[in-house]
């Protein structure tokens, strides 16, 4: 994908937009909570990848990856930006940025893994979860053993706990954020 659009192969900008505009939309929206806003930073974030295509490197992640730090860099720095114009510089209005940018990150990332996991798996966390059955009820609903709905829960759950993050180092009062 990288050396298409290194290319500068249109189809292959519109297959990354296809594979990836939800997801660049949704985490953009998460952290702005304005639409109009998430539709300025997906088209700045597609543009960006058109136009850099060089700068994805696959030995630091997966193209996903990629494409989603700099949907987070994008919607943080523009939020950034309306607080500075606010007036609200203080640093615990900064911590609040960015405790709500890694809240809307883990929850893309959820929204990803749950969308993109077997319908399987799926359909046992949904019984399980939103509809309260137990794993002998969610086994009888889905036709499978008891041992293949605990299975399915418990890696379905082990696939959405991937999605945390971990919690920001402490920063000393006074010093900058961490870059």
């Amino acid at each position: 994908m990288q050396q298409r659009l290194a290319r500068g192969e249109a189809a292959a900008l519109g297959e990354l937009y296809d594979r990836f505009a939800s997801l660049v939309h949704s985490l953009a929206n998460r952290v702005l909570g304005d639409e109009d806003a998430a539709d300025v930073i997906t088209r700045e974030v597609f543009t960006h990848v058109w136009e850099n295509p060089e700068a994805y490197d696959p030995k630091e992640g997966s193209m996903r990856s990629w494409i989603a730090g700099i949907t987070q860099r994008r919607a943080t720095a523009r939020l950034r930006r309306e607080h500075r114009e606010d007036g609200s510089q203080s640093a615990e209005a900064l911590e609040q940025i960015e405790e709500k940018v890694r809240a809307a990150s883990t929850a893309a990332r959820a929204d990803y893994i749950v969308t993109s996991m077997p319908a399987s798996l799926r359909a046992a966390l949904e019984l399980a979860y939103f509809q309260r059955h137990d794993y002998r009820q969610t086994a009888t609903k889905l036709g499978v053993t008891e041992d293949e709905a605990r299975r399915r829960l418990r890696l379905g759950l082990q696939l959405l706990s991937s999605a945390m993050t971990r919690p920001a180092p402490h920063r000393p009062r006074g010093l900058g954020p961490v870059r």
